[in-house]
């Protein structure tokens, strides 16, 4: 340790600790005799003090006491110091007992991926059976991406051309009689919509409904007799029942189709259109201005989509009976909703000021309890707007996987606690 006298090296620039302001002012350093000490003990000090001080200098991890009117002050090194004020300004964002830091960037995702990162427009599936966990999502001209289930690595996974060629536009992961998973895509830009197994292989395509096809609307069968556009947005299964939101088109129906499972080739799942169809373009209770996303609600009985312009999620039974509606800040825009351990969770295109970027939304219950806005308050600058984020619990803490969209990015937010 060294005692620096406070006049000639000023207690600023010790604070500042710069190994360049040391080596400076290193002239400057004043080793004053005690009183009655021999002057041959007083030069022996002095040689171990510049021997401690030049060791400090190299090493640079060493803490300096500064003198000042008798009393000294422990002054930590440059990297103590960086450490103590990245620990001083972490970047949290929501309130009360739910603020999010970042704890996962794009660098967490493999090579492959991030050279497509850019062109993300897709979504989450986390895999919630017991014991399980890890999140699924697909990218352009990557494929299938896996996330572990304790957020610490991602791989690729070997994707059928068909799926990996083209944009999935969300995920959905579901399971036969028999517990096996499957994943499911919509390719909005390709107008089908893709069932693979966790392995990425390619089990079931389902294609545009036919203009022979009859559904529960006239409005739709004109749709499609007339070569109506069919773009998929998003899809969940309930009671072997796929549904699908079609909010990319003049359309904005939800379609249905039935799943049976293992009646396919290699006991591949077997997907046709069912006619049942509902809600519609419109503002009006049941209507869509976009119907963006599509979720299974936790009772296992009713429908939830995600209406963006209207900034409201709607809900309906299994059977398209309007039921209620969630209203968020208007100028939202929501893309979708998860559920998880009595939580609900709305990422969105927008926030009401969208000069801060968009936010995410965490409801307890029917309670907002915090609003998270990760490009203004967590410094991810590509956040300016969300396309999709999950929540998940694990030990204790909730996690939020949120994609970014135009330009892509890709984050793991973590609980503070």
């Amino acid at each position: 340790m060294i005692l620096l006298k406070s006049n000639p090296l000023k207690q600023e620039r010790s604070s500042a600790n710069s190994r360049q302001e040391v080596i400076l002012d290193i002239h400057l350093l004043i080793i004053d005799r005690p009183p009655r000490m021999h002057l041959c003990n007083f030069m022996i000090l002095s040689f171990k003090t510049i021997l401690r001080f030049s060791l400090t200098l190299i090493i640079g991890a060493l803490p300096v006491l500064a003198h000042q009117g008798g009393q000294y002050t422990l002054i930590s090194t440059k990297a103590e110091t960086k450490a103590a004020e990245g620990a001083a300004t972490a970047k949290v964002s929501g309130q009360g007992d739910y603020k999010f830091r970042v704890l996962h960037g794009r660098d967490l995702l493999p090579t492959e991926a991030l050279k497509v990162l850019k062109s993300a427009h897709g979504g989450f599936a986390i895999d919630r059976r017991q014991g399980k966990g890890e999140i699924y999502f697909a990218l352009p001209r990557a494929g299938i991406i896996q996330i572990s289930s304790d957020f610490s690595s991602a791989k690729m996974i070997d994707t059928a051309p068909e799926v990996k060629n083209t944009n999935m536009h969300n995920t959905t992961i579901w399971y036969g009689n028999d517990g096996t998973p499957y994943l499911t895509f919509p390719a909005n830009g390709n107008a089908k919509i893709f069932t693979t197994g966790i392995d990425g292989k390619l089990l079931n395509t389902l294609a545009a409904p036919s203009k022979d096809f009859k559904f529960s609307d006239s409005k739709v069968d004109a749709h499609f007799a007339r070569n109506g556009k069919f773009a998929p947005t998003d899809t969940d299964i309930l009671n072997n029942r796929l549904y699908v939101t079609t909010g990319y088109s003049g359309l904005d129906y939800v379609l249905t189709a039935d799943v049976k499972d293992g009646e396919g080739k290699d006991q591949a799942p077997v997907i046709k259109w069912n006619s049942l169809a509902f809600g519609g373009k419109g503002n009006a209770p049941g209507q869509f201005g976009t119907g963006h996303g599509v979720t299974i609600e936790p009772d296992g009985k009713h429908i939830a989509v995600a209406d963006r312009p209207n900034s409201e999620i709607e809900s309906f039974t299994s059977d398209g009976q309007y039921r209620s509606v969630l209203n968020l800040p208007k100028g939202s825009f929501p893309c979708d909703v998860d559920f998880e351990a009595g939580y609900t969770l709305v990422g969105c295109l927008h926030g009401p000021d969208r000069s801060k970027g968009a936010t995410i939304y965490l409801l307890k219950g029917k309670e907002l309890v915090s609003t998270i806005i990760p490009r203004e308050e967590l410094g991810l600058e590509k956040f300016t707007h969300i396309h999709n984020a999950v929540v998940r619990q694990l030990n204790g803490k909730l996690y939020i996987i949120a994609q970014a969209w135009n330009p892509g990015d890709f984050a793991i937010l973590e609980q503070v606690k």
